[in-house]
């Protein structure tokens, strides 16, 4: 008699061609090391593995399950591994969903940063205000999902400060950005409270250069670098999911390191 656990027939492991993308992200992340076999996502999820639609069900929900392990492993207070200044790349490596010949510069001056969702207080802030809060440096890598990395060397006030500053609900699960080139992010409040969690003014001692987030970006040592969005205009704390750019278009949304 068949084994009920048996397939009628044996799929086609090419049906994974169609999610390499996905399946990369979820392998990068440690969450199923040595690659994923059709049998094994037919044991962890029962899904349809001679349905393409299916597959990729099966591997967002492994994906999101990755996701909350992640979270829940999390230790808001471990530090990331510093370097030495002699490390540190200059200028840093540029990265975006388009070339560095495509960024618009953005007007200092005219700049504003608004705040929204679960902040007692919203004034908005100048580049000056933001510049007299206290400054941290930290040297830490950048790690980007494609697979490549860099030693940074980054200032500004911590995201904590800021945000205990403006009286926000630290006890809300988001903290999301908008930007000035349409790149909404978000992380998690804990990994927003991270000692090593900046809203960085600053590289490697100098005012932070237009190709890389002036006048303001979100620097944290527990994110891939897709996470640290640039020329941030807009923070709000919210229990809402915010999603972001990426992540609406299949990358893991907690991403820590």
């Amino acid at each position: 008699m068949r084994s009920p656990f048996r397939p009628l027939t044996v799929p086609d492991p090419g049906i994974l061609d169609d999610h390499r993308p996905l399946l990369r992200r979820i392998e990068r992340r440690g969450f199923l090391r040595g690659g994923l076999s059709l049998g094994a996502l037919t044991m962890l999820t029962g899904c349809d593995v001679s349905d393409s639609s299916a597959v990729g069900r099966a591997l967002r929900a492994v994906s999101d399950l990755d996701d909350g392990v992640q979270a829940a492993l999390f230790d808001p207070l471990k530090l990331a591994p510093e370097y030495p200044a002699s490390m540190v790349l200059k200028p840093p490596r540029f990265n975006a969903y388009y070339d560095v010949e495509e960024v618009k510069p953005v007007d200092g001056d005219a700049w504003r940063l608004e705040l929204g969702g679960l902040i007692a207080d919203k004034r908005p802030w100048t580049r000056r205000q933001i510049a007299e809060l206290p400054e941290r440096e930290t040297i830490i890598r950048h790690v980007c999902v494609e697979g490549w990395d860099y030693i940074g060397q980054w200032s500004g006030v911590p995201l904590r400060t800021f945000l205990e500053r403006v009286g926000a609900d630290l006890t809300a699960k988001y903290v999301a950005f908008k930007t000035a080139d349409d790149y909404p992010s978000s992380i998690d409040m804990a990994s927003a409270l991270h000692p090593q969690t900046l809203l960085a003014t600053r590289y490697a001692g100098e005012s932070l250069p237009d190709p890389y987030g002036y006048p303001l970006r979100l620097r944290t040592a527990v994110k891939l670098g897709f996470k640290n969005p640039k020329w941030i205009t807009t923070i709000e704390v919210t229990n809402t999911y915010p999603g972001g750019y990426w992540e609406s278009r299949g990358f893991n949304w907690f991403s820590g390191l």
